[in-house]
């Protein structure tokens, strides 16, 4: 019989405790995930994977040590839980090591709420490859696509259960749906290329097939004839498609893994003004049909609603135990784990404060300057915030858009750029990071 992922993971305590570890916790996952590629009409790859991952920490005083497997079989535990007893004897002591204690431990939690695994039977696989081979056939039907790179559309659904020798139990099943599409328009180095695609816990929340093939060509007909932009200091706009990756880089700063090492532009930060005082940025893991939700962490604390930015002012670190302890503070219920490494600090869903102002309304509003829509490459300073990425997208001249724009460079600094962002109200809801276009003034621009 089939062992539940539930059952793995206390199996693996069990074999922990008799390997001699003091105390233990594990992971177990059991899922199924299908990919198809099509390419001129034809499939050109299918793949499908199934089955068990096991994953297994264990403490010896303050020592510990990660093993993880993809065969479930007991005698495989037992080689698993002595390798990992024998290997955190060698390891570094670590003061700040240790399980939650019991009274931190989530203890109940609305599973149903949080509706994240479509109850539909999971896709046919040429179900799959007939919405593939539909997106890519929408993009060709516009005049000027030379090619379709990918069409692609993808399942999965995965059971994930924590144990712990503290006495947690709990687990979780999320689905995600996902259709995308690549297109190009041009040939030879006059070749340039966009793309749409989504995500959704849901089937029945994906676009259909015929939207993302058109939404990929459309966009990338609008970049034919792209060229450099000028040089100089002009206002930045980031598309509320990449506007999230402003954010991810606020998000790394505040994470308590870095706040550790001090190798962050806001370790000094606390209290400090980060954004704009009408600005706030909100964690909710609880949010219906969202791909970062979550009932508890991987340490098995509640995961709950909280505030990092309140008002322009940094308010909150993201904390697990172990940084929580170096730095004497209480976890967040932030903590995430592989299987084959130890927690570590991460968010779920965000959201940033939205304006009453649309992307058009910032385009008119800033004058001359770029309207990014795709960045490439990054060269982030993490200790001062100096940024420069490559990006393509558009200029804006006079509050309108002119031409498509590509190989340039926009550079800055984190705390000035974020200090002074301006936020549209054009984010998409189901994301797991809401975050609207995002003006930025004052940036530099290395184009030709």
């Amino acid at each position: 019989m089939t062992q539940t992922p539930q059952d793995l993971a206390h199996a693996l305590l069990e074999a922990a405790t008799k390997a001699g570890a003091d105390a233990a916790d594990a992971i177990a996952t059991r899922g199924t995930s299908l990919s198809i590629d099509v390419l001129n009409g034809a499939l050109e790859h299918a793949e499908r994977s199934e089955g068990a991952e096991i994953g297994l920490r264990v403490l010896v005083g303050q020592r510990q040590a990660c093993v993880s497997a993809s065969d479930t079989r007991p005698e495989t535990m037992t080689e698993m839980a002595e390798r990992a007893v024998a290997m955190a004897r060698e390891a570094p002591e670590d003061p700040t090591i240790g399980l939650a204690e019991p009274d931190q431990l989530a203890t109940a939690w609305d599973i149903d709420a949080l509706d994240m695994n479509d109850p539909g039977d999971d896709p046919d696989p040429a179900a799959l490859e007939e919405a593939a081979r539909q997106a890519e056939a929408a993009a060709m039907r516009y005049e000027g696509i030379s090619q379709v790179q990918s069409a692609s559309a993808a399942f999965g659904r995965r059971t994930r259960h924590f144990a712990a020798t503290n006495g947690f139990s709990g687990d979780f099943s999320r689905s995600d749906h996902a259709l995308s599409c690549v297109a190009i328009t041009g040939t030879g180095t006059e070749m340039e290329r966009d793309h749409y695609g989504e995500m959704r816990v849901y089937h029945a929340d994906l676009p259909s097939p015929d939207y993302v093939g058109a939404t990929a060509a459309e966009r990338t007909l609008q970049r034919a004839g792209a060229r450099q932009p000028r040089t100089g200091a002009f206002p930045v706009l980031y598309d509320e498609r990449i506007a999230s990756s402003l954010i991810t880089h606020l998000l790394q700063a505040i994470n308590g893994s870095a706040i550790v090492r001090g190798a962050s532009w806001l370790r000094d930060a606390m209290g400090e003004a980060v954004l704009p005082a009408e600005l706030s940025l909100i964690e909710d893991p609880g949010r219906p049909r969202c791909a970062g939700s979550r009932p508890f962490d991987a340490e098995g604390l509640p995961a709950t609603r909280r505030v990092l930015v309140e008002d322009g002012t940094l308010a909150s670190w993201t904390l697990d135990l172990g940084t929580a302890r170096k730095l004497g503070l209480s976890s967040t219920g932030n903590a995430v784990r592989g299987l084959s490494h130890p927690p570590s600090p991460s968010v779920s869903n965000i959201a940033l404060t939205q304006s009453d102002k649309t992307r058009a309304d910032l385009i008119s509003e800033m004058g001359t300057g770029l309207l990014i829509t795709s960045l490439i490459g990054s060269s982030i300073n993490p200790n001062t915030g100096d940024y420069s990425r490559g990006a393509s997208g558009f200029w804006v001249e006079n509050g309108e858009i002119t031409y498509p724009v590509n190989e340039c460079t926009v550079a800055g600094n984190l705390r000035d750029m974020l200090g002074s962002v301006q936020p549209a109200n054009d984010a998409r809801p189901h994301l797991s990071r809401v975050v609207p276009s995002l003006l930025v003034e004052g940036m530099t621009l290395a184009g030709g």
